[in-house]
């Protein structure tokens, strides 16, 4: 997605829409971005949606997304034969190109002969509309345990692997496509291409969609959601709720209070930062809210850490309901919406996505209340992280809101292992101070996703400071990589570097006698330790 102004921008309120059908994978999600980066927009609907339905959105094309079934599964998800007969350009991934073999009466076998990971892929018609301009030989990522070995009646065989005979077809004249691998993953080198050739060349798509039609959609969105009503937002002081609350400014102005919760549990340094940055950038009124006593309070003698999200995400709404009656009681009008920075992953991860399950809550998600007296407005709901950046730079805010790593609104509260007190904070708050520093002044702030600095509260390591022996806490870093959290490795940083951080660490800090490196991919591991 470019941030540049197309010659001809598109009816924001009809745009030419690539409908991505969600089989049950995070796949869809990460389909749907690559569309966007193409400049096309996309949704994502479920695969239990009829056709009838999916057509009446009148698509300019539809991608069938991966998915963990085995189309001769019981169960497993179908699709009407219509869809493929509607003239509508169509494109199978993964379990979408085998459900478009099997539905138009090509042949899928269990053949036991699996393909997991880079594998080499054959391509036998190198002008073929997906493969125009790509190498006969390239390296694309599978994951499949069935294979296809025979076309639908009227494709053409495009590309095989050694295991699969047909890892890819087309036929142009029903614009039709499926291909065995994932495309959409950095792993396929010629993915993006791929996807690109259907989209312009197989569907005839112009690529017009740009940051500021989101502006424009979105601001249009919220005037009609807000009316004449009242807002506020829950600004954290990260990238997700300082865009979604300069969007919601420039859509109702001064309808808008933002409202920020000093929980105690941020990082060193940032409550001044937020209320200097953003508000010199938008202009909007912002409350600043003292509540460290009553979420310590609250979080008091838990450790759990799902309990601890809930406990943070029930606070924070509290607090707002009583900013809301502040507000009412100064200004008058009613405060009827919560603004929040809720992303994509945010809700893939929570059970939002098409037979997906919950990994954690979150804060924006499902740590909130049951009982909550606010409407949700989320403008970033459908969007990845690097997509929010694009929208805050084209609103204007500056790059150390732009661009700050991600901070998790539950702030240090899940980066404690254990109960979190006061002194707890304290200490992990000086130990991540130091890793920032250090990240910083070694230039590499812009090459890692996010340092997530992990104290373990509750285990104690031998060490030796000094003459004397001593019982201190370990502290976690868990540099990380990633361009949209839903996958992410973690970051080789320069043993120097490491070396700093840990000496300053374990020289400054009391308690802390020992700095550990987390060197685990999501998956498995999620970024955050909690």
């Amino acid at each position: 997605m470019s941030s540049a102004s197309p010659a001809a921008a598109p009816d924001v309120t009809n745009p030419d829409v690539v409908l991505v059908v969600d089989f049950g994978a995070q796949y869809a999600q990460l389909i749907a971005r690559r569309v966007r980066e193409a400049r096309v927009y996309s949704e994502i609907v479920p695969s239990t949606m009829p056709v009838a339905e999916m057509l009446a959105k009148n698509p300019k094309a539809i991608i069938l997304s991966g998915g963990p079934s085995s189309v001769y599964a019981e169960g497993a998800p179908r699709l009407d034969r219509a869809l493929f007969e509607a003239g509508v350009p169509v494109f199978g991934m993964c379990y979408g190109f085998q459900l478009m073999a099997t539905t138009l009466g090509g042949t899928v076998d269990n053949t036991g002969a699996r393909e997991y990971g880079r594998t080499p892929l054959h391509v036998s018609k190198a002008g073929s509309t997906l493969f125009e301009g790509t190498p006969v030989e390239q390296s694309v990522w599978m994951s499949h345990g069935d294979a296809c070995s025979a076309a639908p009646e009227g494709f053409t065989v495009t590309a095989s692997t050694d295991v699969v005979p047909v890892a890819a077809f087309e036929n142009d004249e029903k614009k039709l496509y499926g291909v065995q691998y994932h495309p959409e993953v950095l792993h396929s080198t010629h993915g993006q291409q791929i996807l690109e050739h259907f989209l312009y060349r197989g569907a005839g798509i112009q690529p017009s969609w740009t940051t500021g039609n989101v502006i424009e959609e979105q601001v249009a969105a919220i005037r009609a959601q807000v009316g004449d009503k009242r807002a506020i937002c829950g600004l954290s002081g990260g990238v997700d709720s300082a865009v979604a609350a300069a969007l919601v400014q420039k859509a109702i102005g001064d309808q808008l209070t933002c409202v920020y919760v000093d929980h105690g549990l941020m990082r060193k340094g940032e409550t001044q930062q937020v209320e200097k940055d953003f508000v010199a950038a938008t202009g909007a009124r912002l409350v600043v809210v003292d509540a460290e006593k009553r979420f310590l309070d609250a979080l008091a003698g838990v450790s759990d850490p799902e309990t601890k999200r809930k406990i943070i995400g029930r606070e924070f709404i509290r607090v707002f309901e009583q900013a809301q009656l502040e507000i009412l009681q100064e200004e008058g009008p009613e405060v009827a919406f919560l603004v929040q920075g809720t992303l994509y992953p945010d809700i893939v991860e929570s059970g939002g996505g098409t037979g997906t399950a919950n990994i954690k809550s979150h804060h924006n998600v499902g740590g909130l209340p049951e009982d909550i007296e606010f409407e949700l407005v989320e403008p970033l709901r459908q969007l990845f992280k690097d997509e929010v950046r694009m929208v805050g730079q084209e609103l204007g805010l500056p790059e150390e809101i732009v661009q700050r790593q991600p901070f998790p609104g539950p702030g240090l509260g899940i980066r404690i292992v254990g109960e979190v007190t006061k002194e707890r904070l304290d200490l992990l708050r000086e130990a991540d101070a130091i890793a920032r520093e250090e990240l910083t002044a070694a230039g590499l702030d812009r090459d890692i996703w996010q340092c997530p600095v992990v104290l373990l509260a509750d285990v104690r390591s031998v060490g030796v400071q000094g003459d004397g022996r001593t019982y201190g806490h370990p502290i976690v870093l868990r540099p990380v990589s990633s361009e949209d959290a839903m996958t992410a490795d973690w970051s080789r940083l320069p043993y120097e570097v490491l070396a700093r951080i840990s000496t300053r660490i374990t020289n400054e800090v009391a308690d802390v006698n020992r700095v550990v490196l987390d060197v685990t991919s999501k998956p498995p591991g999620t970024i955050e330790w909690e």
